[in-house]
């Protein structure tokens, strides 16, 4: 790797050091008085980010994108307009910082707090997703986190357009700039160096696709918040409400199909597949979405004459983002439950069912991040969940879970006032 590659890379997390010891302790009007005043330029400069938008969606990067990354990529004036909204929907939210999760004093008169702190640095590393250059940055910001941002190639204009607003907005209300940076160059060498800098980088966060979230864990010597794919399922109990649950597949898979909180599996119980199947499948191919059937589903079709395709075993735990679904019929509640443990991400997974002691079953039995009772999948996310926005969904085991708001930002440290004790 070129020395001088090496040394921009270094000289940037140095900065980003120094500048999260100084947010550390921004006040809350600091801090969303730079929220708000983000807002804004992001209301006054749609013309230009949408340019560079234009840039990159015309660019051989792009060309080569999934439909799905492609759709991420893409900026709108209503996307803008929701950004700007996530923006000051966080300026709202309470600070993190400071609260006191602990209170208690020893019998030997030590007074212990247990106060919630911001991590230090924490790195972003993405691809085609410009929203999470604004998302990350405002909830590092409000939780007192310096961030250093590395995006792809295929979103660079775009990125640089909003770090550049980021930027303005931390200068023209005291915080200091160097809190959010963008990695000024796309070469893989830089994300090798950002990712061995564990004296000054506390935490990584990588939002992308599975190949690239590999890369970061297998080579990242700084700890590593991650989910790897989000293969999420739609359980329709025997106890269902079929209209309800015909409502909610269609919107847990086609509403957004290459959000990673999309449905990719259909699980029917066996006493109401003959019912629900044909009517599910009407509406989803209205919908354009692809049926991939097991063998049960699939002689229902044959019957009704709907289109479908028999499924490879792949299928069923294919994390599609398109307009697919991988279709079962089970036996049982604990069928289902096993079928999702065995075959999910871990991610986001829904029974649809009228029996309250079956859906507590389901929901204390599915080792998910998120599970959800007569609900669509698609809620799993930080705006949704009143969050106003995330830095990612984790489907790891250690320190976070789920969408990661202000709060799975924040660590904490102990605050011990004595009067003079010793240790015997």
């Amino acid at each position: 790797m070129p020395s001088d590659l090496a040394q921009l890379v270094t000289s940037l997390a140095q900065r980003a050091r120094a500048a999260s010891l100084v947010l550390a302790t921004a006040t809350t009007a600091r801090k969303d008085a730079a929220l708000i005043r983000l807002a804004g330029l992001i209301d006054t400069s749609h013309a230009a980010l949408l340019a560079a938008n234009a840039q990159d969606l015309a660019s051989p990067e792009a060309a080569a994108l999934t439909p799905a990354s492609r759709d991420r990529l893409t900026l709108t004036p209503a996307r803008l307009q929701h950004l700007a909204e996530s923006v000051r929907a966080v300026a709202t939210l309470p600070d993190p910082v400071g609260d006191v999760l602990e209170d208690f004093t020893r019998p030997n008169g030590l007074h212990l707090r247990k106060v919630r702190v911001p991590i230090g640095v924490i790195g972003i590393i993405y691809e085609a997703r410009p929203n999470v250059t604004i998302d990350c940055a405002i909830l590092c910001l409000k939780s007192g986190n310096a961030c250093i941002l590395r995006g792809g190639k295929e979103c660079f204009q775009t990125n640089t357009a909003l770090a550049a607003l980021i930027t303005q907005a931390l200068a023209e209300t005291g915080l200091p700039a160097d809190a959010v940076q963008l990695v000024p160059t796309t070469d893989r060498a830089a994300l090798t160096t950002l990712l061995k800098l564990d004296t000054l980088i506390h935490c990584i966060i990588p939002r992308g696709g599975e190949s690239l979230i590999r890369y970061v864990a297998e080579n990242s010597t700084i700890p590593v918040i991650k989910h790897y794919q989000g293969v999420c399922f739609v359980y329709v109990d025997a106890a269902a409400d079929l209209a309800m649950a015909e409502k909610i597949t269609v919107n847990a898979k086609a509403s957004r199909p290459s959000a990673c909180n999309a449905a990719e599996q259909l699980l029917v119980h066996r006493h109401v597949a003959e019912q629900f199947l044909p009517a599910v499948a009407r509406a989803l191919l209205a919908k354009k979405v692809e049926l991939r059937c097991d063998a049960a589903s699939a002689a229902i079709f044959a019957r009704e004459k709907i289109p479908h395709t028999a499924a490879a075993a792949a299928d069923f735990t294919t994390e599609f983002l398109d307009y697919v679904i991988a279709i079962r019929v089970v036996d049982s509640l604990e069928a289902a439950i096993a079928t999702i443990n065995r075959d999910s991400s871990n991610h986001s997974d829904a029974i649809v069912t009228a029996d309250a002691s079956t859906a507590r079953c389901f929901l204390s039995q599915v080792d998910s991040a998120t599970v959800y009772w007569n609900a669509s999948t698609r809620f799993t996310d930080g705006f949704e969940f009143g969050y106003g926005a995330e830095i990612g969904i984790s489907t790891d085991r250690l320190h976070a879970r789920g969408p990661m708001g202000l709060r799975e930002l924040c660590t904490h440290k102990f605050i011990i006032e004595g009067t003079g004790q010793v240790r015997e």
